[in-house]
């Protein structure tokens, strides 16, 4: 079987107890989280083979990460080691009226200062069928984007099939350029993108008719629009996904998504999640079902509907890592959200 490879950042996450705040916390949660990072563990979860490419220096800190990640079956073979840093995010819950936050400290860390050439990309792809990015890699300094494009180019010529989630980060693109002069080029040369219900706004101007995200108003139809122009602009986009969230409260969400393929639209059930546990990790969550998905059903419905119900799950696990099994996904595809206890 073909590997599946991710390539990005992976930090430290520091996290007050539930739901105490920053600034009166005195003791931090230790896990490690990142977008790319994410969708590796959701396909070894999975079962299948996938490969996580990043860099990271060289000390105990890192070494802790690495075995976080083998622990949970994601390949580490490729992570080339240097850099002075691990990026760090401190992550406080929300709760009702109360938004989450994040507060980034990932300057110059291993991978920002990450030079083109300094990975084999021929020998990370030599045995791989898909390769993921997300927007969050190029976000991180100009020699991350040149790296993250290095890696997508050597990817098309080897054959792999590449997938980027755009992933827009405001707080991040600080280096010189802005997201929509560096974006398209790099996603014009992806085969599928995901995005959730903002990113194709922030990213190229492309906003979906008759919305209110903060509302929770939003829709699939409104969604389709988006797809359209995405793949109008990008022709070489063919598959389009839409994560669809509708924020009543930080404690109370809906979630749903779309595909977009070739012209045809599907819809995924809506599930109200009502006591959300941790909601970070769920647009990852979402692409790693949805690559799971896609190489496991012949449907592209089942394909969607497994993505956006192993999401869903992801709400209930604190972390950024989704460890929920297909057994457990399918189970809530087929209906049953009870959450009565399995014995």
């Amino acid at each position: 079987m073909k590997t599946f490879v991710t390539f990005g950042e992976i930090m430290l996450r520091l996290s007050p107890p539930p739901f105490y705040r920053i600034v009166h916390t005195r003791s931090f949660d230790v896990t490690f989280g990142g977008a790319e990072a994410n969708v590796a563990v959701s396909l070894a979860q999975f079962g299948l083979p996938v490969e996580f490419v990043t860099r990271l220096p060289k000390n105990d800190v890192a070494d802790l990460c690495v075995n976080s990640l083998r622990g949970v079956g994601v390949g580490t073979q490729h992570i080339v080691r240097g850099g002075d840093r691990l990026g760090i995010y401190y992550l406080e819950f929300g709760a009702a009226q109360r938004g989450s936050k994040v507060i980034y400290d990932r300057a110059n860390s291993a991978i920002a200062t990450l030079k083109p050439g300094t990975i084999d990309w021929k020998a990370v792809f030599a045995n791989a069928g898909w390769f993921h990015w997300t927007g969050i890699t190029p976000a991180i300094s100009e020699s991350a984007a040149q790296c993250c494009l290095e890696a997508i180019k050597a990817a098309r010529e080897m054959g792999v099939t590449v997938s980027a989630d755009l992933n827009y980060r405001a707080n991040l693109w600080k280096w010189g350029k802005k997201a929509n002069e560096v974006m398209p080029e790099m996603v014009g040369l992806c085969d599928l993108a995901i995005g959730n219900e903002e990113d194709a706004e922030m990213v190229f101007g492309i906003k979906a008719p008759d919305t209110d995200v903060k509302a929770g108003k939003v829709s699939a139809q409104s969604y389709t629009y988006v797809c359209e122009e995405l793949n109008r602009r990008m022709p070489g986009l063919k598959t389009i996904a839409i994560t669809l969230r509708g924020s009543i409260s930080a404690s109370h969400n809906t979630w749903s998504g779309m595909l977009w393929d070739n012209g045809a639209v599907y819809v995924a059930p809506t599930y109200d999640i009502e006591h959300i546990v941790d909601r970070v990790g769920g647009g990852d969550s979402f692409m790693g079902g949805l690559l799971y998905g896609l190489h496991t059903y012949s449907d592209k419905q089942a394909a969607l509907n497994f993505a956006v119900a192993a999401s869903c799950l992801k709400h209930s696990i604190m972390g950024d890592f989704n460890v929920v099994t297909v057994a457990e996904v399918e189970k809530l595809m087929k209906g049953d959200a009870s959450g009565r206890v399995s014995r």
